[in-house]
């Protein structure tokens, strides 16, 4: 159903940006998709089509048409799913190794998002019809907890604390080489590579910040167990910060070399704890998940060989 808002701007209010104003006034909507209503002229200032960066002013009628939400093309699928936590506002679940978190060309079933679609009976639609409820991805080959929104104000409050950084994600890692420091920082922008546009980098223009802090648990003979902790949340952050410093993860054969020591598909590398403010309660919450039996008996076999 077509929903129609009118709003006055008050004398207070004269001088915000069009976007500004409208996220102040409509609380549910985030702003990227109050930008996208703007850009598609379903925001209107006195009847004409402004851009986000309008100063409103005294007195402006602002017309606001919520077009019906988009008819899912995503098909439910009885998939079974690990789901740790559920409430009416969100759930956490535990991702397996191996399975992509929402529909893209070309890989359109066996997703996160078809068996979400089958087994939870809300979801938020911020994100569009291929990835609703999605708050944060973890890459296909990563296994572990992830939590996704059941309604939209849901979302807004949990995709502000990772745009804070106020999330609490720490994954473990194994990796190749045998790191000297204890612990370290990782501080470098991530953007497209130049020649490789489905790849990542750390690049010196054009990125976006991030920030990566690592812990050595265990060291082997040519590999370290490390725990990570993220600050922020870039596209193969993990991945691509420890290539960078010289330590790519074992499995990963586009960060790392072509060739793999080991017998494995994917990286090894598990999202083992989420920590948050539940977006209702304000309570925070903390969820963890134990590594895999592949990346288990990994780590048992470097003991035993290196104990002989």
């Amino acid at each position: 159903m077509v929903q129609q808002i009118e709003y006055l701007v008050e004398k207070n209010e004269e001088g915000l940006r069009l976007d500004v104003f409208i996220n102040k006034r409509l609380t549910e909507k985030s702003r990227a998709a109050i930008q996208k209503l703007i850009s598609d002229s379903f925001i209107k200032v006195n009847g004409k089509s402004e851009r986000a960066s309008y100063k409103v002013k005294e007195l402006n009628c602002i017309e606001v048409t919520i077009p019906e939400l988009e008819k899912l093309k995503v098909e439910a699928q009885d998939i079974p799913i690990e789901i740790i936590y559920e409430d009416n506002d969100l759930a956490v679940i535990n991702k397996p190794k191996g399975m992509v978190v929402h529909p893209a060309c070309g890989n359109d079933s066996g997703t996160l998002v078809n068996a979400l679609l089958f087994n939870c009976s809300n979801l938020s639609g911020i994100n569009g019809v291929i990835r609703p409820g999605i708050v944060h991805r973890i890459d296909k080959d990563t296994s572990g907890v992830l939590v996704v929104a059941k309604n939209d104000k849901a979302h807004i409050k949990l995709s502000e604390q990772l745009k804070n950084h106020t999330m609490n994600r720490i994954y473990y890692a194994l990796v190749y080489g045998e790191i000297k420091n204890i612990s370290g920082k990782i501080d470098a922008a991530v953007g497209r590579h130049k020649t490789d546009r489905k790849k990542m980098s750390v690049v010196t223009k054009g990125g976006k910040n991030a920030v990566t802090h690592f812990e050595v648990i265990e060291r082997f003979n040519g590999y370290s167990f490390i725990k990570v902790k993220l600050e922020t949340g870039r596209t193969h952050q993990i991945r691509v910060h420890m290539a960078y410093i010289g330590y790519p993860l074992v499995g990963d054969d586009i960060y790392g070399s072509k060739k793999q020591k080991m017998d494995i598909k994917g990286q090894l590398l598990h999202a083992a704890i989420l920590g948050f403010d539940h977006p209702t309660t304000g309570e925070y919450m903390e969820f963890e998940t134990k590594m895999p039996a592949e990346f288990t008996e990994i780590l048992e076999k470097l003991r035993r060989k290196d104990s002989n």
